[in-house]
């Protein structure tokens, strides 16, 4: 048994990126990633049961990615019924050191793992056989014999889903997101310093002229009910929210990364006594914010640890 458990834990962390972009939960791809390995343990307790398994990650993520089918299906009916918008729980983690920052040819293929807000946001629109075929295949390079046998059915049906979801994440209104790190950091420099004059021309210059801006409260916190499209719309909605916080006073920042891009961790005092937290993240595409996701569910951020006396607005990445 030690020696099931050393194998499965050099696997999990690519388990959990698996059933975090499938699941945009974390909490969910925790649980499908448990379950898992309960499977794991049970089935392959015998040697020889486990002599027979030649590639232990397909056969761990073929695993998982069932458990997560079915949740997916099952999560229809959630999601229909959660109050305002939805957005994944933000996956954050620090910012890379000084110099990962400047552009790299091959910083994409390091990346591919990183999904980014904006494409996890589109993926909720696909059927679950569309979402598992994409992630699997697009995303992580599974064969689509493989995912074929996830999904109980041939490899090309498998091909086709994949294919469909592939168009409905560079659909025409979908936020594009192109930008490497460096292009990143010198438009959300921009962006910051156009909040920060509060100049709406000099805002919607930043975003591009069908930028979007979104924002998941889970009725906790007071939020626009449905996307809030156009740079201009989007300008008076984003000067607005950031009037409120420095009339309020208090707002902290951390620069992090959200999903492999930059965005921010900012804790505003409520006038009820609450601490608001937010996960802010960011789509970038030719020089302009083509997005902006304001994840502010405590559900979804509850457990990111409180910010420290360094944070401060405005953020400098």
């Amino acid at each position: 048994m030690d020696e099931l458990a050393g194998e499965f834990e050099a696997e999990r962390g690519h388990l959990l990126a698996v059933a975090q972009r499938m699941l945009g939960s974390r909490s969910e791809a925790e649980d499908a990633v448990q379950e898992t390995w309960l499977r794991y343990s049970g089935a392959l307790a015998d040697p020889a049961d486990r002599a027979r398994i030649r590639d232990l990650r397909g056969w761990l993520t073929t695993t998982c990615s069932r458990l997560c089918l079915d949740v997916l299906r099952s999560a229809r009916v959630r999601r229909e019924a959660y109050p305002g918008q939805w957005l994944p729980e933000p996956v954050v983690t620090g910012l890379p050191a000084a110099d990962g920052f400047a552009p790299d040819p091959a910083e994409r293929a390091v990346r591919a793992d990183q999904l980014g807000t904006a494409l996890l946001v589109v993926l909720e629109r696909l059927t679950p056989e569309q979402r598992v075929a994409f992630v699997l295949h697009d995303v992580f390079a599974v064969p689509f014999g493989d995912v074929a046998e996830v999904l109980g059915t041939t490899p090309e049906a498998a091909r086709q889903l994949a294919s469909r979801a592939r168009r409905a994440a560079h659909g025409p209104d979908t936020p594009r997101h192109s930008a490497d790190l460096a292009e990143q950091r010198r438009v959300l420099t921009a962006f910051v310093a156009a909040v920060e004059s509060g100049e709406l021309e000099q805002l919607v210059r930043v975003l591009a002229p069908d930028a979007v801006s979104i924002g998941d409260a889970g009725g906790h916190f007071p939020a626009a009910r449905r996307p809030v499209v156009g740079a201009e719309s989007a300008a008076r909605l984003l000067l607005g929210l950031f009037d409120q916080a420095r009339r309020r006073g208090g707002l902290r920042v951390r620069p992090v990364l959200v999903d492999g891009t930059l965005g921010w961790h900012a804790e505003l005092a409520w006038p009820d006594g609450r601490t608001m937290r937010m996960v802010t993240s960011f789509a970038v595409h030719e020089g302009r914010v083509t997005g902006v996701f304001n994840q502010l569910n405590p559900e979804k951020v509850g457990e990111l640890p409180p910010l420290g006396p360094d944070a401060a607005w405005p953020p400098r990445w």
